[in-house]
């Protein structure tokens, strides 16, 4: 049974209800991440471009400009993007029903007035048939409260994929927002080189994709519907993909295996309605990484140890230390 603590915390988010709010979000997001992209050097696997979760919706982090910092952020109680840098300047502009070429308008405008000019590929990543910012006049939608839904979910995800990382000594990403596929990610690597990636992924360059995928990946995340699928839901794939990896046992029942995008998927509603939403989704994480790391032969000993307790270190013996 679903508490109203519950329904508070995981809230319901159907995707036909805010499907068009949710297209015109996914594009404004991409572009201060285009900003953040122009601008910053390139981290290994495009961990340079992500945005991340703030106790009031998504940041760029600071950006390096022409000696100074800037930062966006997309306040979802508010409801504004507020720039702001180093040197005191503050700007902000609405969220509300507006296209997606008024809003681009609004920023560059924003920036410009604080002093930043920064061109950028104004045609959206990852999506089909983009048309650039400036000319996008069809994406106006804008629900405030299912777009706070929406940040509020990527609240409790983060903090659950941010207690599953601590689990993994090797090598592993940021939990972060990826504003191309519109979804809150985090990686795992098992320490070996993976074959090159065929590329192909609609709206990608191939360079950028072969380099995301150039080390052997376990990788879980959150999307809220579209792109295949019309719910939202939790994921989890493998890179390259092990035999056997879609037939493996994993948790929770409620988990399945999708042919068409090749990963394991677990509705958000039935996280959202479970009695510990917590516990099942670290269980759908867990086994879905243990299929992966069992089946692809990674060195599960030397990678993992035990999740993190919040002030408690990470006891090590002398043997782990040798190693």
């Amino acid at each position: 049974m679903t508490t109203r603590a519950q329904q508070d915390t995981w809230p319901e988010l159907p995707y036909d209800a805010w499907k068009d709010t949710c297209t015109t979000l996914h594009l404004w997001t991409q572009i201060p991440g285009k900003l953040r992209l122009a601008l910053a050097p390139w981290l290994n696997h495009s961990w340079q471009v992500p945005l991340y979760l703030t106790a009031r919706g998504l940041t760029t982090s600071p950006i390096a400009y022409d000696g100074r910092s800037f930062e966006m952020n997309m306040d979802f109680i508010s409801h504004e993007l507020v720039i702001a840098s180093n040197d005191g300047a503050l700007k902000c502009v609405p969220l509300r029903p507006q296209c997606v070429a008024n809003f681009h308008a609004a920023v560059v405008a924003a920036l410009q007035e604080m002093g930043i000019t920064v061109p950028i590929d104004e045609r959206p990543s990852e999506v089909p048939d983009p048309v650039p910012f400036s000319q996008d006049h069809t994406h106006c939608a804008y629900d405030a409260g299912y777009a706070q839904r929406f940040w509020r979910a990527l609240v409790q995800s983060d903090r659950v994929f941010k207690q599953f990382r601590t689990g993994f000594l090797g090598k592993a990403s940021p939990v972060h927002f990826f504003w191309g596929a519109f979804d809150l990610a985090v990686t795992r690597f098992s320490g070996r080189s993976a074959p090159l990636h065929p590329g192909g992924v609609p709206g990608l360059a191939d360079d950028v994709v072969r380099e995301a995928y150039s080390h052997e990946v376990s990788s879980a995340g959150f999307w809220p519907g579209g792109g295949g699928i019309d719910f939202a839901a939790f994921y989890s794939y493998a890179y390259p993909e092990p035999e056997g990896f879609g037939t493996s046992p994993v948790q929770p029942g409620a988990a399945f295996y999708s042919d068409t995008l090749r990963e394991f998927l677990l509705p958000y509603d039935e996280v959202r309605r479970s009695p510990d939403p917590d516990a099942m989704l670290l269980a759908f994480l867990q086994t879905t990484y243990e299929a992966a790391a069992d089946l692809g032969k990674w060195d599960r000993e030397a990678l993992e140890c035990a999740q993190g307790r919040p002030a408690v270190p990470r006891k090590v013996s002398s043997a782990a230390s040798a190693r």
